[in-house]
């Protein structure tokens, strides 16, 4: 029986895998389980699911918290903050992380996770966009495993070669093509895309997600991160990798080999899917996932997106050629502007403005180290806001 910690356990990656495990009692169990501030939804889970540790990172949160289990379930052990994340995914006892925390904040833990040996179910796309060559070298280092959560790269990890990670062009691989629905605004007129709300941006056509990655979604800034994120999953570069406008989101992803085969991955648009795949890799279990019926479908479309409506995924392939912190520096200024957009401070439009000015004014430099990568991340949200309070002005 394999002990989970899930970071993020809250958010809809979280509430995800604990529906998969739920339904393998015999094959895994909940060790650990934490959440930021969400103290009634982490309560219902650690009565539901039993995990021997609780965290929250906010520590009046975890007090909160403590206090409800104190009546209820007193052997579960709360901890609060960065050090309780870490306790989490060290600890003995622990075989899989499901590393959920969306943004930057998931880079630690996850960081330690892979430090700690253990097989790191990736759904946090930003630890690898921020530290890429770092983090995969940790992986290697300690002989953890890396399984990619999100349904793109999970897909992509499925209709890859053996030893895909050694040389993949001379295993006859040719190109990734990475599918993406094209999030709300696919057909919006794009003299229309600055009147648009947080609420429209949020309300995604095929997938249930949080606020910030739906926002990323339909500026496919989250095509951008995940093109980044395949680069160092896959050991390509960006130009390797072609993004297709799939709006039905059936098909996952696709590899495209040199004898001219492209083998795909489908199935309906349900996280449960990559996340048993992960969990039971190289095995598969049941996902509770409903059959995916083709004579329903009737129809596929594919697309080539406009970077004219979809700038930031020009940025993100920009700053993954610079490399070095570019890409550090590219999430920590889209995370502030999706957030003041959220706050509904700027437009949608200028979250792209926003995020171009911070790369053309903070320097990139070497990513060789983690103290390196998270002071330009704190460079790139200073200068990020500054903007902002400049467009205001």
């Amino acid at each position: 029986m394999k002990g989970i910690t899930i970071l993020g356990a809250t958010g809809s990656i979280g509430v995800n895998t604990l529906d998969v495990i739920f339904r393998h009692p015999d094959k895994y169990r909940v060790k650990a389980l934490t959440a930021n501030t969400n103290v009634d939804l982490l309560l219902e889970q650690c009565l539901k699911h039993e995990p021997e540790f609780a965290v929250m990172v906010d520590e009046d949160a975890a007090s909160k918290l403590e206090k409800e289990l104190k009546n209820k379930a007193s052997e579960i052990t709360v901890l609060s903050g960065i050090d309780g994340l870490l306790k989490v995914v060290e600890c003995e006892g622990v075989d899989y992380v499901m590393a959920a925390i969306v943004g930057a904040a998931g880079l630690l833990p996850t960081l330690a996770a892979a430090k700690a040996g253990k097989r790191v179910l990736l759904a946090n796309k930003e630890a690898l966009v921020m530290s890429g060559k770092l983090f995969m070298d940790t992986i290697v280092e300690n002989n953890a495993e890396l399984l990619p959560i999100d349904s793109e790269h999970n897909a992509i990890f499925q209709c890859m070669p053996a030893g895909f990670d050694k040389d993949i062009e001379n295993l006859g691989v040719k190109k990734i093509l990475l599918t993406a629905s094209g999030g709300p605004f696919r057909t919006t007129p794009i003299e229309q895309l600055s009147s648009m709300t947080p609420e429209q941006a949020c309300a995604h056509p095929n997938w249930v997600m949080g606020r910030k990655i739906s926002v990323d979604s339909a500026t496919m800034m989250n095509k951008g991160l995940e093109v980044i994120e395949a680069c160092w999953l896959f050991h390509v570069q960006a130009n390797f990798i072609q993004v297709v406008i799939h709006p039905q989101s059936v098909i996952h992803s696709l590899v495209e080999y040199n004898d001219g085969s492209v083998l795909a991955q489908l199935g309906n648009p349900d996280m449960r899917t990559p996340i048993a795949y992960g969990l039971a890799w190289p095995e598969r279990i049941d996902a509770g996932v409903e059959r995916l019926d083709l004579f329903d479908i009737a129809q596929l479309d594919f697309v080539a997106p406009d970077e004219q409506r979809f700038p930031c995924l020009r940025l993100a392939r920009e700053a993954m050629q610079q490399g070095g912190t570019s890409s550090a520096i590219l999430n920590a200024a889209n995370e502030i502007a999706v957030n003041e957009f959220l706050q509904k401070h700027i437009r949608f439009t200028d979250i792209n403005r926003v995020i171009e000015t911070v790369l053309e004014n903070v320097t990139q430099h070497e990513a060789t180290s983690l103290d390196t990568i998270l002071e330009d991340d704190k460079l790139a949200r200073d200068y990020a806001m500054r903007s902002i309070k400049e467009l205001a002005a």
